[in-house]
């Protein structure tokens, strides 16, 4: 089973609890306005990999010492049958390693279109954040990019973790983005505040830095 994958990395410690593999999808459909990662968007052959491969990395980069996993994208459920294999991977390197990880995933499609679409996958997962991202509206609490999307525990596992961060605000963790390093390129992780990418263009620009390519503006 083939699966597209924008990026992947570890530690990520500003999207769910703990320090976590955060894995993002490549495609998207549904392309919400202001999306700050357009370069996920379009389908790409180029960015396949096998759910089998994924995993392996997965178990090799974390040598079993992590939280949880952070699903998002792109879409993932636009690839439900490669998020369903990948999913149940994941929860079989879980139980057969004797882990105690979550599994967070982030959708941009209504909490109702998921439950009557892909009521399956939820089952897997143990905590969820829906709803499509509104850049009119504020940014409100923890983990959440505007006001309208909730995270909804959906599992013991998930309520038990995520007990203390479902109405968190946004301000309660120390910090909201982080920077990865990849090669020649930098990744900012995480869910910036209104005008905080500007900010960051503009401040680079101040020192004769500039992005050649820049996600939010792809």
């Amino acid at each position: 089973m083939n699966i597209g994958i924008n990026r992947a990395h570890f530690p990520v410690s500003v999207l769910g609890p703990g320090q976590r593999i955060g894995i993002w999808l490549q495609g998207c459909s549904l392309r919400c306005k202001g999306c700050v990662s357009r370069d996920t968007w379009q389908s790409d052959p180029g960015r396949l990999m096998t759910v089998a491969q994924l995993l392996a990395w997965c178990r090799d980069i974390t040598a079993g010492r992590l939280d949880g996993v952070t699903l998002s994208g792109g879409e993932p459920f636009d690839q439900a049958p490669a998020l369903a294999a990948l999913l149940a991977g994941l929860r079989q390197w879980r139980g057969s390693a004797g882990l105690d990880f979550d599994l967070l995933c982030y959708s941009g499609y209504p909490l109702a279109t998921l439950q009557q679409r892909h009521a399956h996958l939820l089952q897997q997962l143990d905590a969820l954040i829906p709803e499509p991202y509104v850049a009119a509206k504020p940014l409100t609490h923890l983990w959440r990019g505007s006001a309208n999307q909730p995270l909804l525990a959906l599992s013991g596992r998930g309520r038990k973790k995520y007990a203390g961060y479902l109405d968190a605000p946004a301000d309660q963790a120390a910090k909201r983005m982080q920077t990865m390093l990849d090669g020649q390129r930098v990744w900012y992780v995480g869910i910036p505040g209104r005008g905080d990418l500007a900010a960051l263009d503009a401040a680079c620009r101040a020192k004769g830095l500039r992005f050649d390519q820049a996600s939010w503006l792809s």
